[in-house]
């Protein structure tokens, strides 16, 4: 089994910062907004290195979408950012018209995703956010696991010549991908080789899932994590030859059931490779006011709870 060293604990929306200011470094057309969060966004340094190419919008989270759209047909490449469920739900309308339907090139920055929010509550930990965003035609929708993959994402995401939905969280996690590994918007990474199952996963899912995977090689139990960094579109291709391999899954997200990447990867087994399939995530249910941690072990969503769901399926 391949070890991954966690290199020291970041937040990832920080890896959105860090690659947010590398995008506008190497291309002058790269302009940010945010809508009164330029810190929890982790927009500093762009914001002031680039003070011209910067716009608080303040709390105008649908006029921030329109401007965007406008900058995108003048020939910019808008980065937006908010917390997930402003950036989705307040402004689902003004997304689908301005930037999907619209096809304009817009960089949707999703930060405070999921239970791991923690503390700021249901209200503020949006579960819907991946299956608003599928729903869109021509969305991409991008969900890395660390610092580095999410810095690597919002590069990739520059260069991409269309809508893209990036999503990050609040607290600080492992860090253990390698920095400089270019990311590939429509790959899925096999992180770990494995015959018995695969546990599909995105997100802050993917270290609890290696970390599943490590306990349970010394049980026999042979696992491949698969880190679906790219939601849509999906790596059909990857899913497929994962499940022939090990003919039976796994799917792990902090996000709710319907419409999230277990029911992506659904889709795909049901019309390429029938296979027994198993889903982790947070079923039909609103978030609630806890420790990170604490939530991720209240909803089922960590590395015991992904060792044990694996037990059961090897069954």
């Amino acid at each position: 089994m391949k070890k991954y060293i966690d290199t020291g604990k970041k937040d990832t929306r920080s890896g959105f910062g860090e690659g947010l200011l590398k995008a506008g470094q190497a291309d002058e057309r790269v302009v940010a907004l945010t809508a009164d969060l330029k810190g929890s966004l982790k927009m500093d340094a762009f914001a002031a290195e680039f003070p011209e190419r910067f716009i608080q919008c303040g709390i105008a989270e649908a006029n921030m979408v329109g401007a965007a759209a406008g900058l995108a047909i003048a020939g910019k490449i808008p980065f937006i950012g908010s917390f997930a469920e402003f950036v989705t739900g307040r402004v689902y309308d003004q997304l689908r018209q301005e930037v999907a339907y619209g096809q304009t090139n817009v960089k949707i920055a999703s930060s405070h995703a999921g239970i791991t929010l923690g503390e700021d509550g249901a209200t503020h930990q949006t579960m819907e956010d991946i299956a608003l965003m599928r729903a869109l035609p021509g969305m991409v929708v991008l969900n890395p696991c660390d610092y580095n993959q999410t810095m690597q994402a919002t590069l990739a995401a520059a260069k991409y010549d269309g809508p893209v939905y990036l999503r990050f969280g609040r607290p600080s996690v492992p860090n253990f991908t390698d920095s400089e590994q270019p990311f590939e918007i429509g790959k899925a990474y096999v992180m770990n080789e494995g015959k018995d199952v695969t546990v599909f996963c995105c997100g802050h899912l993917v270290w609890e899932a290696l970390q599943a995977a490590e306990a349970l090689e010394a049980e026999g139990i042979s696992v491949e994590v698969v880190n679906v960094a790219t939601i849509k579109p999906l790596d059909e291709e990857a899913v497929v030859a994962s499940v022939k391999k090990t003919g039976k899954a796994i799917v792990a997200e902090e996000h709710n059931m319907a419409g999230g990447l277990g029911e992506a990867i659904a889709g795909v087994l049901a019309r390429k490779c029938p296979a027994p399939l198993a889903f982790m995530n947070g079923e039909d249910r609103f978030g609630q006011t806890g420790k990170p941690a604490e939530l991720m072990a209240l909803y089922g969503l960590d590395a015991a709870h992904i060792a044990g769901k694996v037990r059961e399926i090897v069954k």
